[in-house]
């Protein structure tokens, strides 16, 4: 498994940080400011791709960083389930 995500998470760490913390906060704005199960649907994704970034990564992270992750995430997924009722 780590063989083929090689490559993707390479890719990753060679993004501007800067460009994917804006792209990030433009889709959960969206997110938050579409109306209902759209916006619910949409923070369901990003959860969903944080959900895999932070399985890929959760051994090389702290762990302080990983209970803030864990939080972010729960914050993120109890909105979007709150949008989709």
């Amino acid at each position: 498994m780590q063989s083929t995500q090689t490559p993707l998470l390479a890719r990753l760490a060679r993004l501007n940080p800067t460009v994917v913390f804006l792209a990030t906060l433009v889709l959960v704005l969206v997110g938050l400011f579409a109306p209902g199960p759209m916006g619910g649907a949409l923070l369901l994704l990003l959860a969903a791709m944080l959900v895999w970034l932070m399985a890929v990564t959760w051994s090389v992270q702290a762990p302080a960083t990983r209970v803030l992750r864990l939080v972010m995430l729960t914050l993120l997924l109890a909105i979007a389930l709150a949008k989709l009722i």
